[in-house]
C-alpha cells in the first residue's frame, strides 16, 4: 500500500533503500493507488449526543470519511488522513458503481480541492447530501488527486456496504440537535430601544436557545449578565437602567429554569461603549463561561464589564 513519505529522496544509501523496499509495496508505473473497504470490512458508525452528530467510515489504508452536523450548523462532509498521500491542489470527485455492478456509467460531481492538512477534503452541505444521495443508491463515492510521493494517481473510495441503515440513525440524531452550539451563544447581544427595557420576540428566542444549551451541557459553571446604556442623559440614570435591561434578561432566563446560582448581574451604565453609535450601547451582554475556562481580562477598574481585546 502507498505511503506519504513527505518529501522526495536525497542521494542517501538508507533513503535509496527504503525508496526501493517501498517500490515493490506501490503499483507499477501509472497505475492508481485505491484505498477503500470491501465486502468484508466495510463499517460505518455513529457517534451521537445532543450537540453533534458523526457518521464514520474507516477507509483502510488512508483514514476515514465522515458525515458531521454540529448542532446549530448544517452537514458536511471530509476525508481524514492518517497521513497527508494526497498532494495538495485540484482532485476530482465521481460517483461511480462498485465492482460488482458492471455497466453502470460513473457520475461525475466535478472538481474538489485538497489540503495538505489532515483533513484533506472537506465538501459543503449540498455536495455532502450528493455523496449520501449516491452511497444510498448503491454508488462508491470517489475521490482521485495524485499522490505527494511520485505523482501517480491516488483513489479514495467510500463504500456504501452497510451505510443505509447507519444513515437512517444518523438522520435521527440530527433531528435531536440543539438549536445552537456553544460558539455561537457563548456570547450574545440584546439589543434595546431608547430608555427601554423590552425584550423582542427575537430577543426571547435568543435567551430560550441559551436555555436549552445551558441545560444540556453540565459544564457551564457560570452565565454573567451584563447591562449598559448609551451616554444620553444622567449618568445616575442610565446606570439603573443598565441594572434594569441586565434584570429583565437575568429574569427571563431565571423563569425559563436556569439556576439562579449560575447567573452573576453587572450593571454598567454608559462606562464602556462598544462604538460611537448610540444604538450599540443600548445592551445587555451574555457570556457563559465553562469549567476550565480561562479566566478573561476584565476592565482595568475592577468592575467586571466586557473584556478587553
Amino acid at each position: 500500500m502507498a505511503t506519504d513519505m513527505g518529501f522526495r529522496p536525497r542521494n542517501n544509501p538508507i533513503t535509496a533503500l527504503a525508496a526501493g523496499l517501498l517500490g515493490l509495496c506501490l503499483p507499477a508505473i501509472g497505475a492508481a493507488a485505491s484505498y477503500g473497504a470491501g465486502i468484508e470490512n466495510s463499517q460505518w458508525y455513529l457517534a451521537e449526543s445532543v450537540f453533534e452528530c458523526r457518521l464514520v467510515h474507516e477507509v483502510p489504508g488512508y483514514g476515514r470519511a465522515v458525515f458531521y452536523h454540529r448542532a446549530g450548523e448544517s452537514l458536511s462532509f471530509f476525508l481524514e488522513s492518517d497521513a497527508p498521500l494526497m498532494r495538495p491542489g485540484r482532485g476530482s470527485l465521481v460517483v461511480e458503481a462498485p465492482s460488482w455492478r458492471p455497466g453502470v456509467a460513473p457520475r461525475p460531481l466535478g472538481t474538489v480541492h485538497v489540503s495538505d492538512g489532515r483533513r484533506q477534503v472537506a465538501l459543503d452541505t449540498r455536495q455532502a447530501f450528493v455523496l449520501a444521495r449516491g452511497l444510498l443508491d448503491g454508488m462508491q463515492p470517489t475521490v482521485t488527486r495524485e499522490s505527494w510521493f511520485d505523482g501517480r494517481p491516488v483513489r479514495v473510495q467510500v463504500s456504501n456496504i452497510n451505510f443505509a441503515g447507519e444513515y437512517q440513525r444518523y438522520q435521527r440524531c440530527t433531528n435531536n440537535l440543539l438549536p445552537v452550539n456553544f460558539d455561537q451563544i457563548h456570547r450574545s447581544r440584546i439589543p434595546f430601544a431608547s430608555g427601554s427595557t423590552e425584550l423582542s420576540a427575537a430577543d426571547r428566542q435568543l435567551l430560550d436557545n441559551i436555555v436549552a444549551y445551558v441545560n444540556a451541557d453540565s459544564t457551564v459553571e457560570r452565565i454573567f449578565v451584563d447591562g449598559h446604556s448609551d451616554s444620553i442623559g444622567s449618568r445616575i440614570n442610565n446606570r439603573a437602567l443598565s441594572e434594569d435591561r441586565a434584570n429583565v434578561v437575568a429574569d427571563y432566563l431565571k423563569a425559563r429554569g436556569i439556576d439562579e446560582n449560575l447567573i452573576t448581574v453587572r450593571a454598567h451604565g454608559d462606562q464602556y461603549p462598544v462604538s460611537n453609535r448610540p444604538a450599540d450601547n443600548r445592551r445587555t451582554n451574555i457570556r457563559l463561561q465553562r469549567a476550565g475556562d480561562q479566566p478573561e481580562l476584565q476592565q482595568a477598574n475592577g468592575y467586571g464589564g466586557d473584556p478587553l481585546g
